[in-house]
């Protein structure tokens, strides 16, 4: 028996564990295998923190390898022409402690039924055991027609390794593998490289996501393998090593690929171990576990952002080898001996076949030429990219610099240069960020690649989020783009200088991971870059203004009511004129739309257009002039009235209606909204609740209506009522009329972020709703445990009351861990301590929320110092 099991040198077993799995010793039955296999990966656990990942791999691989030998010879496969081989990343002997097991019977053209049922048995038995076995039985002549159709089978198959069984049926594929008709170098190289681009735009193109997958993550495990399996069909390389040999590889690029292999393979190790299972998901649930594993300390979010800062770098360098060495394959492969198309671009760079090349491969040694050449890429939209000759030469420039680009002046001058370019932050931008030149050149700025976000609501690195804003507001200065976001393409194709929203978007966030107020900071690091740049004062004021300000607006969109007119009047008192609001409000949206995808919604969007406008009419207004509120209750009077005259609604009993109304009712909904309301309140039997579910989208949302008797707990059952539904509530307005009728109103979305668009779904919220408020007795309300994952999250809850003008009310902030029913949960504490709510604005950041209420107490006065403590005790033990 001629088997090509790996035994590793450094690792070797005890022998209480190996001795039973020899062929010569007694048959074993499954449940002892499973107990062996259970003290083996107990051993390899014990082991992990002082033996290299290579050693830990090949020996799991090695005993599974002996697990399978002693159940072959059990089931009596030895005997027949049969053979047992190794495929995929078993073939390699890399196994990681859940790993599947995937393995091919290599067998002769036709089969009798005896050796299928003893096949059938050992396969049964493997599953037995809990190996996770992934197996085909194929004769020769079937693998081959399998692999010519599949690159995936054909790859398993390039990877064989026998384990045991008949030597001659492997020998006699062997050679059939490496012959052009299986799969010729050019074929295999395209269709490798197509199945990776394909792998990567399931990610969008980010590798920084917080929960990666280390296998299939853009700079993951799988781009490592896809240089080794390249290099293996067209050098018959059973090494990256060998790739050294044929001059496609440094040394020293070697050994940086095999430092980031040796990382991601701990990474996956040790994953494997905590999770229990064949997982590649770099989950939160297990991130602290892993993080404390691996030797990151035991701190937890801390313990976590080290060890996550240097996976992505890591990441970084794979995607950058990646990049050069199937680009260098590329011209190996497929170009070899092709004509080139060569232009000349300027004395330093020539063009060959679309990407950029220095002409002397020296010319690096000049750093301030490093800067010059993205800025010849922002010139020429002609250039595609970096030829992998000049990647090699530019990652060799970057680990040579001494000091930091941004020493030299001319360097700093090209900088400014490339921000100023129209298409400055295109392409040239894409490469500087890609391959850590802006890092090189903005020493801040390298601080944050890889910065984590330990939370629900960023769903990239600190450097990925910044780098999707500025890519953000450069989509807006493109015409072709307009229709994605009108508004801000047409301030930022107007203003006279976008480099200073741009210069605002790299410094935004610069500061995190420092501790302190990192908007603050940041905006001392904009005016110190300002004055190194030469950019003049009121450029410089208005840089560091944006970032010590960048998210006012957000924060004042979604936890104000910004149709409160003195809401209104302070924001626009901080922002002072329409230039400051138009930078800023494209920063904002441009900010919120990098933090996650999936969170922008209309609602969102639809906030901060109306603050926007709403601010403008200030300044235009000015910010002196008291708006007359009895003449605004007035003119929504008339607006209202003027949309009922088409309807047959009772003018007298319409006045009526209002004489219940207060004023406030007048001042926060508009005359549509009020003629809507009173349409269907006159028509209406009071005995029984009115639930109106708004037909079109309130701003972004969908508006509930409730009109019904008030008692207590109506805002919690409602709210209830609606978490049922799996509806999220973003805003609310609490408004009892003089006659004891709540007049209240929610605004929803789905749990896709988008308004109710169904009648149907429509009609069973509204009916769902009426039902739980016409009860004599409300329900009680089913709080769901907190999940696993949002258990990661250590979010104390703060209570905070905020300084407002008015004494009628108490503005109150609540900051919690979002679980279901918290919001049900608040009102029940408010009821129990005889707190009116007036208004909710709902706030989720991941798993945090942030929510502010306007509440008064039993006078309908704003609380006092007592009330707001006791209020303070009862929410922080209601949410903890």
């Amino acid at each position: 028996m001629d088997s090509q099991t790996i035994v590793p040198e450094k690792l070797i077993v005890p022998e209480h564990l190996t001795a039973k799995l020899a062929i010569t010793a007694e048959p074993l039955s499954s449940s002892e295998i499973c107990e062996l296999t259970q003290s083996f990966t107990e051993w390899l656990k014990e082991l992990f923190s002082t033996a290299d990942s290579a050693t830990l791999v090949a020996t799991r691989a090695h005993f599974v390898d002996q697990i399978l030998i002693k159940l072959w010879c059990q089931h009596s496969l030895d005997e027949y022409q049969i053979s047992l081989i190794a495929v995929g990343g078993y073939g390699r002997a890399e196994l990681h402690p859940h790993s599947d097991v995937d393995i091919l019977l290599l067998t002769q053209e036709t089969t009798d039924t005896i050796i299928e049922e003893k096949i059938s048995a050992f396969i049964t038995q493997l599953w037995d055991v809990k190996l996770d076995i992934g197996h085909s039985v194929r004769s020769i002549k079937e693998c081959l027609k399998q692999a010519v159709n599949d690159v995936t089978v054909a790859t398993n198959l390039m990877e064989m390794r026998q384990i045991c069984g008949n030597d001659s049926l492997t020998h006699h594929l062997q050679p059939l593998l490496n012959e052009d008709i299986f799969w010729t170098s050019e074929k295999f190289f395209i269709a490798k490289r197509e199945e990776q681009i394909k792998r990567h735009q399931v990610y969008h193109g980010a590798a920084y996501t917080l929960e990666p997958n280390l296998k299939s993550n853009p700079g993951g495990l799988r781009d490592i393998q896809t240089i080794g399996w390249v290099a293996k069909r067209h050098f018959a390389a059973d090494s990256l090593e060998e790739l050294v040999e044929h001059k496609y590889l440094t040394q020293n690029e070697f050994f940086e690929l095999q430092e980031c292999e040796d990382y991601l393979w701990r990474m996956r190790f040790a994953l494997h171990i905590i999770s229990g299972r064949n997982e590649n998901r770099l989950l939160f649930d297990y991130q602290g576990d892993v993080a404390k594993l691996m030797g990151f300390g035991d701190e937890g979010k801390l313990a976590i952002e080290r060890m996550m800062k240097r996976f992505f770098r890591i990441i970084a360098r794979v995607a950058e080898l990646n990049t050069m060495l199937l680009q260098h394959f590329d011209h190996a492969i497929l170009k070899k001996g092709a004509d080139r198309e060569v232009k000349p671009i300027n004395d330093d760079f020539i063009l060959v076949d679309g990407l950029i090349k220095p002409s002397d491969s020296r010319i690096f040694m000049r750093s301030t030429k490093i800067m010059e050449m993205f800025l010849v890429i922002a010139q020429n939209p002609v250039i595609k990219g970096l030829h992998p000759d000049t990647l090699r030469l530019l990652r060799n420039a970057r680990r040579r610099l001494i000091s930091g680009l941004n020493d030299y002046a001319e360097s700093r001058r090209i900088f400014i240069d490339i921000i100023k370019h129209p298409r400055g932050l295109g392409l040239a931008f894409t490469l500087l960020h890609r391959y850590s030149i802006l890092g090189a050149y903005l020493p801040e700025w390298r601080s944050i690649v890889g910065q984590m976000q330990f939370d629900l609501f960023h769903a990239y690195s600190v450097d990925e989020h910044s780098f999707r804003l500025i890519k953000n507001l450069y989509r807006f200065s493109q015409t072709e783009h307009n229709h994605e976001f009108p508004l801000c393409s047409k301030i930022v194709q107007r203003i006279r200088k976008p480099e200073v929203l741009y210069l605002a978007g790299i410094f935004h966030d610069i500061a995190k991971g420092r501790g302190g107020d990192h908007a603050k900071l940041g905006a001392i690091d904009a005016l110190s870059f300002s004055e190194a740049h030469k950019i003049n004062k009121h450029d410089a004021r208005m840089i560091s203004w944006l970032v010590e300000k960048h998210l006012l607006m957000s924060v004042t969109a979604q936890r104000r009511d910004i149709s409160d007119e003195e809401v209104i009047k302070k924001f626009a008192g901080i922002v002072r004129d329409e230039a400051h609001l138009d930078f800023l409000y494209c920063l904002t949206v441009a900010d919120m739309r990098a933090t996650n995808e999936t969170l922008w919604n209309s609602w969102k969007a639809n906030l901060l257009e109306e603050l926007y406008f709403n601010t403008k009419r200030a300044f235009r207004r000015g910010l002196e002039k008291q708006v007359d509120l009895r003449s605004k209750i007035r003119e929504n009077q008339q607006q209202a009235i003027e949309l009922l005259d088409e309807s047959d609604i009772n003018k007298a009993d319409l006045s009526n209606l209002w004489t219940e109304f207060k004023a406030d009712y007048f001042l926060r909904y508009s005359p549509e909204q009020i003629a809507w309301h009173c349409k269907n309140i006159l028509n209406h039997d009071k005995k029984t609740p009115l639930i109106l579910i708004s037909p079109k989208p309130y701003r972004g949302g969908t508006e509930v209506f409730v009109y019904t008797k008030d008692r207590s707990k109506i805002f919690a059952s409602t709210v209830n009522s609606l978490n049922n539904k799996k509806l999220s509530i973003h805003d609310a307005k609490i408004i009892t009329s003089k006659t004891g009728y709540t007049i209240n109103t929610f605004v929803v979305l789905d749990q896709k972020g988008r308004p109710v668009e169904e009648n149907s779904r429509a009609l069973d919220i509204a009916k769902s709703i009426s039902r739980a408020l016409s009860k004599e007795k409300f329900r009680e309300i089913n709080i769901k445990p907190i999940t696993k994952k949002l258990q990661q999250f250590k979010i104390p809850t703060q209570v905070t009351f905020i300084e407002t003008q008015t004494k009628r009310s108490s503005l109150l902030e609540i900051v919690a861990l979002d679980h279901p029913g918290l919001l049900a949960h608040f009102a029940q504490v408010f009821q129990d301590c005889k707190i009116t709510i007036h208004s909710a604005k709902i706030t989720t950041f991941g798993e945090k929320a942030e929510d502010v209420f306007t509440v008064s107490n039993a006078e309908n006065k704003a609380l006092t110092a007592q009330e707001q403590q006791l209020l303070i005790e009862k929410l922080s033990n209601k949410s903890n």
